[in-house]
């Protein structure tokens, strides 16, 4: 691959010696080249103005100035054909939702070796989402394709009031106990909502259960 037709890759990261590496490493994969660094999200708002649109970006979350989510969010509303791929140290499902919310196309985790790193790069580019024992890949195609909504209608009406009432809790940071406080019910009603939406949607996490609401246009983003 020539270097006119190598994929450009931005790189958001506050650990410089991190950066640092993460860019050799993404140079070394051949068909892929940095276009440029950000200390931080103000920072890379600025770089891409300088350097121009990159096809991906690998996004840390944890910055100052301006997170990863900001950041995430203020490219898709200015840049929507830039393609986030997340990478970070936080595996928890509210580091995980709020990114994919924002609008990342894939999630990564930073001690992931560099072969996992290319295959996430690209299936990013070729298929506009990256799956992971994380994220499974029919949740990440759900919420890279919202406007898909054919018979969603349908699907809402499976669902009663209350369970409505939980999924939309469910996609704030609330955890269950403060849910079913919320909701005027036990933690043990609770979990029969959870488990009975894991069956009728059938996921099996709560970032399932986001992605659902999300696509079907239960929650907006």
């Amino acid at each position: 691959m020539s270097k006119q037709q190598k994929i450009s890759v931005a790189l958001a990261d506050d650990h410089v010696l991190l950066r640092k590496g993460l860019a050799s490493v993404v140079n070394n994969f051949g068909d892929y080249e940095v276009l440029f660094e950000a200390d931080n999200g103000r920072h890379f708002t600025e770089q891409i103005k300088k350097y121009g649109e990159p096809q991906l970006v690998l996004m840390d979350i944890n910055m100052p100035e301006m997170d990863g989510y900001s950041t995430t969010q203020w490219l898709r509303e200015h840049y929507p054909l830039v393609n986030v791929l997340a990478l970070s140290m936080y595996d928890n499902e509210t580091a995980i939702i709020k990114m994919f919310k924002a609008g990342a196309k894939g999630y990564i985790l930073k001690d992931s070796e560099p072969p996992e790193l290319k295959r996430a790069l690209d299936a990013v580019h070729t298929k506009g989402f990256y799956y992971s024992e994380l994220v499974t890949g029919h949740l990440i195609h759900s919420i890279n394709n919202m406007d898909e909504k054919k018979g969603s209608l349908q699907q809402q009406q499976m669902l009663n009031e209350r369970e409505t009432d939980f999924l939309k809790l469910a996609c704030t940071e609330m955890t269950y106990k403060e849910i079913a406080d919320k909701m005027f019910l036990s933690p043990r009603t609770i979990d029969g909502y959870r488990d009975a939406l894991f069956e009728k949607l059938n996921v099996k996490t709560r970032v399932g259960l986001v992605m659902y609401a999300i696509k079907n246009g239960i929650v907006s983003v």
